[in-house]
């Protein structure tokens, strides 16, 4: 859920600003699914960008504490949103943990890196929903070691229905600051499509798993 629609267009716009997300209607990416999408997020680019990744911060603190009131840890979810989960640590100065998507094959062999006791209160920081399934691996992990995760919060979600439907059935609750709609509405807005690639951004959209460019 979208909690505020200026920093929704702003966050949206911004990102398109610094090609962290990228929209190629006519020559479509390949995402690791096989997926054939006109759209590809990177967030992680905004960690090169201090005014921008300063806004994400902020915006994402602020409704964090708004939602939530201040945990006891903050979690990022390997690799993509350690960055700006470690930022938001330390702007609300919370101690900070991340979860890998497995856990390590020598040494700790630890999934939780950094410091967490049992019954701790969590919200688990993200950079972008797909289908969720990663995120929500992380959830479970943090349960697994005594966590009350409080829920999510992200930079970006495609909001695809598989999406809702698994954070749903897990009840966990995600909000991002900005999502697809916003985005493209933005995009088309600030003239960084014109009006047939927003149609075919529409269509994509509607049904990823099999469009076809």
């Amino acid at each position: 859920m979208v909690l505020d629609k200026n920093t929704a267009s702003k966050t949206a716009e911004l990102l398109l600003q610094i090609n962290a997300i990228k929209l190629k209607p006519e020559n479509p990416f390949t995402w690791a699914s096989g997926w054939k999408s006109p759209i590809y997020c990177d967030n992680r680019i905004i960690l090169s960008f201090p005014d921008i990744r300063n806004y994400i911060r902020e915006q994402i603190a602020k409704q964090l504490v708004d939602l939530y009131g201040k945990p006891d840890i903050i979690a990022g979810v390997a690799t993509g949103a350690i960055g700006i989960g470690m930022l938001v640590a330390d702007y609300l100065g919370l101690p900070f943990i991340y979860v890998r998507p497995e856990a390590k094959s020598h040494g700790r062999q630890n999934q939780i890196e950094g410091q967490l006791s049992a019954n701790q209160t969590v919200v688990v920081i993200e950079d972008l929903i797909s289908t969720g399934k990663s995120s929500l691996n992380a959830v479970e992990a943090l349960k697994q070691n005594g966590a009350v995760v409080k829920g999510m919060l992200a930079i970006f979600t495609y909001g695809f229905s598989i999406s809702e439907e698994n954070f749903r059935d897990k009840e966990i609750e995600l909000h991002t600051l900005s999502n697809y709609q916003y985005l493209i509405e933005q995009a088309s807005s600030s003239k960084h499509i014109k009006e047939d690639q927003l149609k075919t951004l529409i269509e994509w959209r509607n049904n990823p798993s099999t469009w076809k460019s």
